[in-house]
């Protein structure tokens, strides 16, 4: 909703002795063009004894015509209106494609219509050395007025002047100091010398304090002020009538009221008429605008008595609630826009861009410090729309209700920003497999079960040999950035070389609380589901992963490590076997989480609880009796079950990335992010957490940050009462 804005407009004439007035021709109605909406308008003129006629110009403007029939000793104008101040965009129109670049010529139809309003008066030196200097190279038309009124404003310095009249061009440019009628009037002339229409008009110019103030460029007005202005429209096919300020050098916007639009100056004065007498005259004028209605927006919300009162009717609400026992929760979805790229695709259109990324983890990270100290970042993927080539990111920020930290050491966290590189932003190959090797250790399933992943040369010598012969793959000259990236990426690390190492992890799943016979590398002794439990080195299982070609060969594409596994070619299991990651259920009751740092505390160290560390399961290779070699399948029985889940890691970009795979529990998950801090403090460099986000659980609150077409979205956590709500959207 938009602001209200009064006009209180006076001219007052005392006259010392009795006068005869001759018809006063008043031009103080907004004329029908105005975009600006005015609400109502009201005019009162006295001696109350006159007779007046309502009526419109020859040029379509309003006018009043007030005869006095008797001697008067004042002469009493007053003009009352309101107008509706809501924005509007001044470019918000088209051109005729026949005049969309200047030089153009008007239609036929037409020129003879325009032509008193390409009229021009004599040329002076001065003026004909301002043309000269107008470019005349074909240029867009709407950049071409754009150019020429701040070539106005830029010549001639505003100044007030109370003497009555317009100054000539020549005048203007001698002096390089004019009012706004004086600088409006020489732009009508050098418009029409260029072979434009144009026309002199005279209104009302509002102007308000901004609620804000700017960042840069023009501050504006300190005070709300209104006053009589003068301006310049053009005419441009298909667009109509464009209003060019040359005191501004802007187009005009919803704070311009016209009252008069004419070929000439002398047409569009607000009052014109005289007088028969010889009184002295005591002349009054006042102007002065008032916001009749202004409703909360964005830059400027509620006051702060509104903000008081609205606190306790929620205080008030929240115990009605409570007192009922309703259980409510809130959330919002602030946005944020660029302040240094506005014009930028990413800040107007793209859900993405070059920035985005950047200015969203500084976001999360400040989220991180004012609301979760202790909380985690996981980077991972956000929504996926019809038409976009990848999904979207999404940086989360996840943190315990009981207020124990679940990271510990922010210096440890790898961002979008290179905030903690301590390894010069080149992440290797190496570090990625100690890392997960350290994880492996910390989870008690032993390093020599890392494996390393590698990109399938069949397929990208495939795409190499489909490249023109005279191209390379890290130059393929391909029309598919995105396409051309992920080549050139590939190859310059090589195929020989591993894209990452992946940790085949799953929780064990069996839920027996007493001794049971199991097989070999089973846990002697099966964890428990009590809620509360701390992490057990024999909670875990892993597995060799046996495949027909020897090594592991990823799947194509730009996806981590962890989303592009080869599952399909692993062992068969039937499906009443398969280890399926089932979500717990959201019903059943959860006790306190534990403190899994005091669990973690070294790679060797770890909170036993009495649990025996299970051997652990792979597939066996033995040779016959016949000395040929013979490949043992692996047995259900013996492993207790498979594992057809994995953590990965992966140096890219410079960072050091740890893919966590999906888990049933939020307390596996959470046991998981402990290993991967205390790995990532053992080998000394930061990590970028990714892939499967933490399991729902109502212990662990979540804050996202994603990209939307133009803006960057915050997803604030739900809030169970008004002031936590005012807390998390007004931080």
């Amino acid at each position: 909703m938009s602001i209200k804005a009064s006009i209180y407009h006076l001219t007052h004439y005392k006259y010392d002795q009795p006068v005869v007035l001759g018809p006063q021709i008043i031009r103080l109605r907004p004329a029908p063009h105005s975009r600006t909406r005015v609400i109502s308008h009201t005019l009162k003129v006295s001696p109350d004894k006159h007779f007046v006629n309502y009526q419109q110009d020859l040029y379509g403007n309003w006018l009043a015509r007030y005869v006095f029939p008797e001697p008067v000793r004042e002469l009493k104008i007053e003009v009352d209106l309101v107008a509706d101040m809501t924005v509007y965009n001044p470019f918000d129109f088209f051109v005729e494609e026949s005049a969309e670049t200047w030089p153009f010529e008007y239609p036929p139809e037409i020129a003879d219509d325009l032509a008193i309003y390409r009229t021009t008066e004599p040329m002076g030196p001065h003026l004909k050395t301002f043309l000269a200097g107008i470019p005349k190279d074909r240029l867009r038309t709407v950049d071409f007025i754009v150019m020429l009124n701040a070539a106005v404003s830029k010549a001639v310095g505003y100044v007030i002047r109370m003497e009555p009249g317009v100054q000539t061009p020549e005048e203007t440019f001698e002096s390089g100091k004019g009012s706004c009628r004086d600088s409006s009037w020489l732009l009508v002339q050098a418009a029409r010398h260029l072979g434009l229409a144009a026309r002199f008009v005279s209104g009302y110019l509002i102007q308000l304090k901004p609620d804000l103030i700017a960042l840069d460029g023009p501050v504006g007005t300190s005070v709300d002020f209104t006053d009589l202005h003068a301006w310049c429209e053009v005419y441009l096919p298909g667009a109509g009538w464009i209003g060019l300020d040359p005191t501004s050098g802007l187009l005009t916007g919803e704070s311009h009221i016209p009252l008069s639009a004419t070929p000439h100056y002398r047409n569009a004065a607000p009052i014109s008429g005289g007088f028969s007498g010889n009184a002295k005259i005591d002349f009054a004028f006042d102007m002065k605008v008032t916001r009749v209605a202004e409703h909360p927006r964005i830059t400027k919300p509620f006051s702060d008595e509104s903000w008081a009162a609205l606190d306790a009717l929620g205080e008030k609400v929240d115990a009605a609630l409570k007192a009922g026992d309703v259980r409510l929760t809130m959330g919002g979805e602030p946005t944020f826009v660029s302040i240094d790229d506005f014009e930028g695709d990413e800040w107007n259109t793209g859900a993405d861009g070059p920035t985005k990324r950047k200015l969203a983890d500084k976001l999360i990270q400040r989220l991180r410090d004012r609301f979760a100290p202790g909380g985690f970042l996981h980077y991972g993927q956000g929504k996926w729309y019809p038409g976009e080539t990848l999904p979207r990111w999404t940086y989360s920020l996840y943190w315990r209700r009981d207020g124990m930290p679940i990271w510990h050491d922010p210096e440890l966290v790898a961002g979008e920003n290179g905030a903690n590189d301590k390894n010069g932003g080149a992440a290797t190959k190496v570090e990625a497999e100690q890392l997960l090797q350290a994880m492996a250790e910390e989870l008690g399933v032993g390093a020599e079960m890392v494996i390393p992943a590698y990109e399938d040369p069949a397929n990208w010598i495939l795409k190499e040999g489909n490249l023109p012969e005279n191209v390379t793959p890290e130059n393929s000259k391909l029309k598919d950035p995105e396409e051309r990236n992920r080549i050139a990426r590939v190859f310059e690390r090589g195929l020989t070389e591993p894209s990452g190492y992946v940790l085949p992890i799953q929780r064990w799943q069996a839920k027996a609380t007493t001794k049971a016979k199991v097989g070999k590398g089973a846990p002697k002794k099966a964890a428990t589901t009590t809620p509360g439990r701390v992490a057990t080195k024999g909670r875990w299982k892993s597995e060799k992963w046996k495949l027909r070609r020897g090594h592991m060969f990823l799947a194509p594409g730009d996806s981590p490590v962890g989303y592009r596994l080869p599952l399909e070619s692993l062992t068969w299991i039937p499906p009443q076997l398969y280890p399926h990651v089932i979500p717990a259920d959201p019903t059943e009751e959860r006790g306190p989480l534990p403190d899994y740092a005091a669990s973690i505390t070294t790679s060797q160290g770890y909170a036993m609880q009495g649990n025996t560390p299970a051997e652990q399961a792979r597939a066996q290779f033995t040779a016959d009796e016949g000395g040929r070699q013979q490949v043992q399948e692996q047995s259900f029985s013996e492993v207790a079950g498979s594992v057809r889940t994995a953590m990965s890691v992966e140096a890219r970009d410079g960072r050091l990335c740890v893919f966590m795979p999906p888990v049933e529990r939020i307390e596996d998950y959470l046991e998981l992010v402990a290993a991967a801090e205390s790995a990532a403090k053992s080998v000394g460099l930061p990590v970028h957490i990714e892939g499967y986000a933490p399991p729902h659980d109502p212990r662990i609150n979540v804050m996202r940050v994603t990209p939307d077409p133009g803006v960057i979205e915050v997803n604030v956590h739900p809030a169970t009462s008004c002031n936590a709500g005012w807390a998390a959207t007004s931080s």
